[in-house]
């Protein structure tokens, strides 16, 4: 049994293929990012699942993508607990990124392939290798044009009353935003990226309003200028995005991009499927 993982921030899907590259089954977990989780909690989300607990034994090959997966620490950090989980299997683990590039951009094909969704990156294919002009230091410092991005700038916005005071109440009735409920999830709880997250729903929803198009657009453009306009063929190749945020914002990311002169490519909420179409190739 092969086992393809595409992990985010927020969760991960799981896909199990027999050795004639059909389905077995399709699982969800909580996401399972090294950067911002213990081992145990990774272990306990694992455990917990039903179906990855019942075929831990029959998994022969796991193909793991996620986000914090960008330095070799964080990659052996998982593969010593996938080795634990799944003792017959040989996992190998990589970055988010190739995900995004297995499901958007063919082999022999150049593209710039970015991630927009609880968390953003940027990076360049020429067709076989994958190249990044930046250094991820995640959600806090970076992350632009992400759901924590935008999370962040919306209760920031808030509490310095500089949100339009119809969209501010609106905002306070539709999450708690309890000064020290914020505190302990920003502080206290596991994946405080994901918990910001769940405000940019708030963006989705209000996306017509002046204040949140603002956001919106200013968010986007520095996306493009701090991550795509690094790559001198930047307005030459194709420009691909996965994630939630360029799905659902996806006339907003439009716009910026043909603004910038940018060709726009593949836009694509979640990579799993083509990144399996990927695999299945080599069954």
């Amino acid at each position: 049994m092969v086992v393809i993982v595409d992990s985010g921030a927020t969760k991960a899907d799981w896909i199990a293929l027999d050795d004639k590259g059909e389905q077995v089954f399709f699982t969800q977990t909580l996401g399972l990012s090294p950067e911002v989780l213990t081992r145990e909690v990774i272990e306990d989300r694992l455990a917990n699942n039903f179906e990855l607990s019942k075929n831990s034994n029959k998994v022969k090959q796991l193909f793991f993508y996620g986000a914090g997966c960008g330095t070799e620490r964080m990659r052996r950090f998982l593969k010593k607990i996938f080795k634990a989980f799944f003792p017959k299997a040989k996992a190998e683990v990589r970055e988010d990124t190739f995900a995004a590039i297995y499901s958007t951009t063919q082999v022999g094909h150049q593209g710039i392939v970015c991630i927009l969704g609880t968390g953003s990156n940027c990076s360049y294919y020429d067709g076989h290798q994958m190249f990044q002009k930046v250094v991820s230091l995640g959600y806090i410092p970076m992350d632009d044009g992400s759901g924590n991005f935008f999370g962040r700038k919306l209760i920031r916005d808030y509490y310095y009353h500089k949100m339009p005071q119809d969209l501010a109440m609106k905002f306070s009735t539709e999450y708690n935003l309890d000064a020290d409920v914020i505190k302990e999830n920003l502080y206290k709880q596991p994946n405080p990226n994901t918990y910001l997250a769940t405000f940019a729903r708030f963006l989705v929803e209000n996306k017509d309003h002046p204040y949140c198009k603002g956001v919106i657009d200013k968010g986007f453009q520095q996306f493009i200028n701090n991550h795509v306009m690094q790559f001198e063929l930047a307005t030459k190749v194709p420009v691909h995005f996965v994630g939630s945020i360029a799905h659902y914002l996806k006339d907003e990311l439009q716009a910026v991009v043909e603004r910038n002169d940018l060709v726009l490519g593949v836009i694509r909420q979640r990579p799993i499927d083509g990144l399996v179409e990927f695999h299945k190739q080599t069954i």
